[in-house]
């Protein structure tokens, strides 16, 4: 089986989309995956499939419907389109701290309009690299107030999105290397 990164969006915020991952790692299992494993709580999963990303991210969005009854958009990407977000690593000149440097996972490139609204967005000292599929976001005052950040989380981007820090990123591909 093929160790695959699948990311969840918007699980386990506050009291919305409430998923125990014990759970979510046994629905996933029973549904005939491979190595199921997760890492902290919001919806990062490693797993093994012989199923392309597209049609993995369908089957878990429809596993995870069945078993929870919650409409969860699901990215994935395989082993070695993890190592390539790593590796290109864009920012690493400027991001010094993992937990403001963001990786935004979309199922499909951004128009260049939608990419020229983001970059608008930025503040000065903020920076924002759309490679494929991919959006690296430095945010060295944080995310909170950031609008950036506001944009490249929210909706209106044309493309499910889902993002995780570099801490984040940089475990996962360690998992599916494990």
């Amino acid at each position: 089986m093929t160790p695959q990164i699948a990311l969840l969006r918007g699980i386990n915020l506050g009291s919305k989309n409430r998923i125990g991952m014990p759970a979510l790692r046994q629905a996933l299992q029973d549904a005939g995956f491979d190595n199921v494993r997760t890492y902290v709580q919001s919806g990062n999963i490693v797993l093994g499939s012989e199923l392309g990303s597209g049609a993995l991210a369908t089957r878990c969005h429809k596993v995870i419907a069945a078993t929870f009854s919650l409409d969860i958009p699901v990215v994935v990407r395989t082993r070695d389109e993890f190592a390539d977000v790593v590796d290109r690593n864009p920012l690493r000149d400027v991001a010094d701290n993992p937990k403001r440097y963001q990786v935004c996972f979309l199922s499909g490139k951004l128009t260049p309009k939608a990419l020229e609204t983001l970059e608008a967005a930025a503040a000065e000292s903020e920076r924002i690299v759309a490679i494929g599929r991919e959006l690296y976001t430095w945010h060295p005052e944080g995310v909170a107030r950031s609008k950036l950040w506001g944009r490249v989380a929210g909706p209106g981007l044309g493309v499910t999105s889902t993002s995780r820090n570099w801490t984040t990123v940089t475990r996962l591909l360690e998992m599916a290397d494990e």
